[in-house]
């Protein structure tokens, strides 16, 4: 049995004035991608020089206008990947590159060599200060806490004073949802305070969960009681920088933007330690949905899946939000059947706003307008398989039909499982198109009699033999159906028809559909022909109706 009371809570914020509830996000985030040292240390084998600047070009691609390339005093990989993106000139003009460092001088001064020749950098650094780590990792009190953040923005401007280019501070109290919120909002003042940014020159603080420990709402409560009590407000870039521990990082980063939080790190697809960072592009494509430009071009969501799997080398779930295999489909067949109807209400509005059932968004917008929405198994209905012959093969199926068809696929689906489309074309041609026993439909002569009646010289075969036969009728059906009787005494009435063009153009053909019931056992069944004469087409029903009651 799980030993719950060894865990305790962590308690909530006393925040009365929180307002963020209340609110709701307008605008994206400035986006900072931390995939090139969050992202990157977490994997099993870390990127080399070249799919690091592969998956930088990536990043640039989309729009990222920040990125964090690395910790280049950690190792020489990291050194040198930064000095090629120099070196080749590979950071546009309005790219600003991240690097991280911790407050310590020999890693500072390594950091501003590496930096060399570049216009414009964020210098991050952080020390932890979360209560736990105070006490059991570092054994330092607050104010020798406070003196590491102090020293290394010191070092910093130090070194940015000596430096060509710009430099933006960023600072990180590092565990922050684990910091008491007085001690927290301490440290930043002190920071700002010796780096003295401005409204025109802002630097960065970062607050970030460096460790998700409870529920959304308070991580929004802390942000919102630190961006109500940090001094010189209006010269600070609020960040935040949530990780997935609880699986909660999504919303946790939404609510942080309601309460104040105008920057986000993350990771393409939510890689990093653990459980991972939050993922950037689910909350891109979130505020997308809601008519929100993300300012980052992501109509090319293979492309991102393709350089991803390959420089990271982990797979992209099924199920991840709009980058998932099966994230546009549906398995349900009352899913598929409202992904149907919606999708054709759509067409018929020609409507400018996205609304279909159980489809958040187009999935055509993030580049897979040709992949199928509706996919079939033993759990799907008779709806689903209506939209694949529609959506694929352009089979109006009328809505009578949609069980009796889809019993037949059900069946096939429980044998086999999933099934294809081509699958269940093939099955509806067996079933309907090519059904020629035991009566298989030769030609018919059709002639008007007056007004209103039809004389059908029908030809057929039964096994084997050509029989022919003449009789009248109020139209080409009747007419046929009678001649049928005449020759082999089945008697049908018909309940239901339909037809429809197979295509456009003069070379279109088209499909009939009809249902009929033996009056004598009172079965009833559908049967469909195609040709490019619409009588013919609807004789062919119905000899394919004939024969699906011949061995029903």
């Amino acid at each position: 049995m799980l030993n719950y009371k060894k865990y305790k809570r962590v308690p909530v914020v006393n925040f009365s004035e929180r307002e963020w509830p209340s609110k709701q996000i307008g605008k994206a985030p400035t986006w900072c991608s931390v995939d090139l040292r969050d992202g990157n240390q977490a994997l099993i084998e870390p990127m080399v020089v070249e799919e690091k600047i592969e998956f930088f070009q990536l990043l640039v691609k989309l729009g990222f206008k920040e990125i964090e390339v690395g910790f280049p005093a950690a190792s020489q990989i990291e050194f040198d990947f930064l000095r090629q993106l120099v070196d080749r000139k590979l950071i546009p003009d309005d790219v600003v590159v991240q690097v991280l460092v911790q407050c310590r001088e020999h890693l500072i001064q390594r950091t501003f060599e590496a930096l060399e020749g570049i216009k414009t950098a964020i210098v991050h650094i952080y020390n932890s200060t979360s209560t736990l780590q105070r006490e059991v990792v570092f054994g330092k009190s607050k104010e020798q806490i406070k003196e590491i953040a102090l020293e290394g923005t010191r070092l910093v401007k130090k070194y940015a004073n000596e430096f060509d280019g710009s430099i933006i501070l960023e600072y990180s109290p590092e565990s922050f949802t684990g910091t008491e919120l007085e001690f927290a909002l301490d440290i930043c003042n002190a920071v700002q305070e010796e780096w003295k940014p401005t409204p025109d020159n802002k630097m960065i603080l970062n607050l970030p969960a460096t460790v998700e420990m409870t529920t959304p709402n308070v991580y929004a409560d802390q942000i919102e009681w630190m961006h109500k009590h940090l001094s010189n407000r209006e010269s600070i870039l609020l960040s935040v920088h949530p990780h997935n521990d609880r699986g909660t990082g999504i919303a946790a980063t939404e609510l942080a933007l309601l309460a104040g939080a105008e920057r986000v790190e993350g990771t393409l697809f939510g890689n990093g330690e653990r459980t991972g960072n939050v993922d950037i592009l689910t909350l891109a494509y979130n505020m997308f949905s809601q008519g929100i430009n993300p300012v980052l071009e992501l109509d090319c969501i293979n492309e991102i899946i393709e350089v991803y799997e390959r420089c990271c080398k982990i797979p992209v779930h099924v199920r991840h939000p709009y980058a998932g295999k099966l994230v546009f489909t549906a398995f349900s067949g009352s899913h598929q059947d409202a992904i149907n109807k919606g999708v054709k209400a759509l067409k018929e509005k020609n409507a400018s706003v996205w609304e279909v059932p159980y489809l958040p968004i187009d999935p055509s917008d993030v580049g897979r307008e040709y992949e199928p929405i509706v996919r079939i198994n033993s759990q799907s209905g008779k709806g689903g398989v209506a939209f694949v012959m529609d959506t694929f093969f352009g089979y109006k199926l009328p809505k009578g039909m949609h069980k009796e068809f889809a019993d037949v696929i059900q069946a096939l689906s429980e044998r086999q499982g999933e099934v294809e489309p081509e699958q269940i074309m093939s099955q509806f041609s067996k079933e309907y198109l090519v059904l020629n026993t035991p009566y298989e439909f030769a030609k018919c002569e059709i002639t008007d009699i007056g007004d209103s009646d039809t004389h059908a010289k029908l030809s057929f075969k039964y096994n084997s033999e050509i029989i022919i036969s003449e009789e009248d009728g109020n139209g080409p059906i009747d007419a046929v159906r009678n001649a049928l009787k005449k020759k082999t005494g089945i008697d049908v009435k018909v309940l239901d028809y339909s037809e429809h063009a197979l295509g456009e153009g003069s070379h279109a053909k088209a499909a009939a559909y009809i249902q009929v019931m033996d009056k004598e056992t009172r079965k009833v069944t559908y049967g469909v022909g195609v040709s490019s004469n619409i009588t013919r087409a609807s004789i062919r029903a119905l000899f394919s109706a004939i024969n699906r009651l011949s061995i029903k």
